[in-house]
């Protein structure tokens, strides 16, 4: 029998900190405020969290601008707040996971701040550089992420540095062993400290291609040629070398945002000493038939697909369901809430949506991220003032559906479905009038609404939270972690499965509208085989009555 690795058995509890519990009245989550709330975290029944990052910033990009990788930024606690929490985290049998943004740091890094000295100063191939002919403005025509050149020249020199993403984020040159000994260090660093694993931002950009060309399109994101490059085996692999000497297992979860099932399989393949797992945005497809023409795509909200839903689950679970399966989420910090996107938040089917969402990904096989919030159903920040997004594509859309026609509440309306600040609301604790989360002015926006809140779900043996509960627990059983997985042939919004382990199977069955719908599920199933349900289903003789948004499991021991 092979060896199964800790994170095989892994339910994660992700936290963005600015976010989650401010302790200090500054309006800004923060260490300690993860430290008062360890005791719920460890109620939910996760056993591993995952914590954005918390390292010195210049909060450009809320800590994905790295200064220094190694001190706790001082927005967020101290050197000893930061080793107390990972203690703390460790001492209830819980694992630690950090964000490792690897790929650039900020341009105020001490490194970055070298390597503009001169062409011969010993950080300037930490960096990537090129200059640019005489007759262009910039070295080719690639565009960052967030709106305009790739490329910015330095003040005192005539040379370029490459950004994809953000200005103020220098990509950094991994062809440089130097700077990979560097990254190596600030792994063994944390690992040395108690961190068990760690989350390996946009590391599907490492390999830069060198010749810098041009794109096919005029204004061509500088991404799209600079993905999945071979290189990055040669660069993980010195990594997880440099790594190898430290006793325990040590997690790699790679966010791959564009990577289909068979790349995923690539990356995971333990042949390849790459990662373990990797973060994909390829699980959500949209239904592109309901593009409208006039407007960009990139803030439209759009359906899920639910047929291609289906088909690229199936594909994830038969190509990552050997090793254990794929990770399973349905949101996190860089997108929306799916609850609000996909679900429902109308009041007479939020609870079920969530309650339905939550046992359709989280029971197949795989590792579940819950989105701290998530558990209690909340939904995505409103924004009135698109200038307000730190995403300078959001005024090129707004603008641009405005000459389209479109008013300011429409084109909110979409912006809120689709932004990725929308999902980095305050944290709702409580109904008070700042929900719990700070005596000071939150930093960003919030939603006090009724019962959407950890204090009256807790007292509510029906709430969301509750089900979470229950559903963690279903979960951590043998038959939903090693059992094999069963897609079932339905109409479009029906969403069943089974998963057998031995002489036990489990059904698990999930509609995914607001219809009621029925099920055949063959002879031999009863009613007091349910294991789990949220609402209003019914079983009768082998028909099964799915409420809207309805899930259920049933189990034959």
């Amino acid at each position: 029998m092979s060896h199964r690795k800790w994170w095989e058995d892994a339910i994660i509890y992700q936290i963005y900190p600015r976010s989650f519990n401010d302790s200090n009245g500054d309006g800004i989550g923060d260490i300690n405020g993860i430290i008062e709330k360890l005791d719920y975290i460890e109620s939910l029944g996760v056993n591993t969290v995952w914590v954005n990052p918390m390292i010195l910033s210049n909060q450009q990009d809320n800590g994905y601008d790295v200064i220094n990788y190694t001190k706790v930024d001082p927005i967020f606690g101290t050197e000893e707040d930061g080793e107390r929490l990972i203690k703390e985290i460790k001492g209830r049998g819980i694992k630690i996971i950090f964000d490792f943004p690897l790929n650039h740091t900020s341009v105020e890094h001490p490194w970055f701040q070298e390597a503009l000295k001169g062409t011969d100063n010993s950080y300037r191939d930490y960096y990537i550089w090129t200059g640019a002919e005489d007759d262009r403005p910039y070295p080719n025509n690639w565009t960052a992420a967030f709106g305009g050149s790739a490329w910015t020249k330095e003040l005192n020199g005539d040379q370029y540095f490459l950004h994809l993403f953000m200005q103020s984020m220098a990509e950094l040159n991994w062809e440089h062993p130097p700077l990979r000994k560097e990254m190596a260090d600030v792994l063994n660093y944390w690992i040395e400290r108690g961190i068990d694993g760690f989350r390996l931002d946009a590391f599907i950009y490492l390999d830069i291609d060198m010749d810098f060309p041009e794109h096919p399109e005029a204004k061509g994101a500088g991404q799209d040629l600079n993905e999945h490059g071979d290189r990055i085996k040669d660069y993980l692999n010195e990594m997880n070398d440099a790594i190898s000497r430290h006793e325990k297992e040590i997690f790699f979860v790679g966010e791959a945002t564009s990577a289909d099932a068979e790349l995923t399989q690539w990356y995971t393949d333990p042949e390849n000493n790459m990662v373990d797992k990797i973060i994909t945005m390829q699980y959500f497809p949209e239904n592109k038939d309901k593009t409208i023409e006039d407007v960009p795509e990139s803030n439209q909200h759009l359906p899920l697909d639910l047929k291609k839903f289906k088909k690229v689950q199936k594909e994830f679970q038969e190509k990552e369901g050997p090793r254990g399966g794929p990770i399973l989420f349905w949101s996190n910090h860089d997108m929306p809430r799916s609850l609000h996107k996909y679900g429902s938040i109308d009041t007479s089917h939020r609870d079920n949506a969530a309650k339905m969402m939550a046992t359709l990904l989280y029971l197949q096989k795989g590792i579940p991220i819950i989105y701290n919030g998530e558990e209690i159903g909340m939904k995505n920040a409103a924004f009135d003032d698109p200038g307000n997004i730190a995403d300078s594509g959001i005024m090129d859309f707004y603008q641009k559906a405005e000459q389209a026609g479109w008013n300011h509440k429409r084109i909110m309306s979409h912006i809120n479905l689709t932004a990725r600040d929308v999902s980095r609301g305050i944290m709702q604790w409580d109904d008070s009038e700042k929900v719990g989360f700070t005596d000071g002015v939150p930093w960003m926006l919030y939603n006090r609404e009724g019962t959407y809140n950890v204090r009256d779900q807790e007292q509510d043996e029906d709430s969301i939270l509750n089900f979470y509960r229950e559903l963690i627990s279903l979960k951590k059983t043998e038959l939903f972690q090693k059992g094999s997985y069963d897609m079932k042939e339905t109409k479009d919004t029906l969403y069943v499965y089974g998963r057998t382990l031995n002489a036990q199977k489990a059904l698990v069955c999930c509609n995914f509208s607001e219809e009621m719908e029925t099920i055949e599920i063959g002879e031999g199933w009863q009613q007091n085989q349910i294991v789990l349900q949220n609402d209003g289903s019914q079983l009768k003789d082998d028909r099964l009555q799915l409420s809207p948004y309805g899930a259920v499991v049933l189990l034959h021991n």
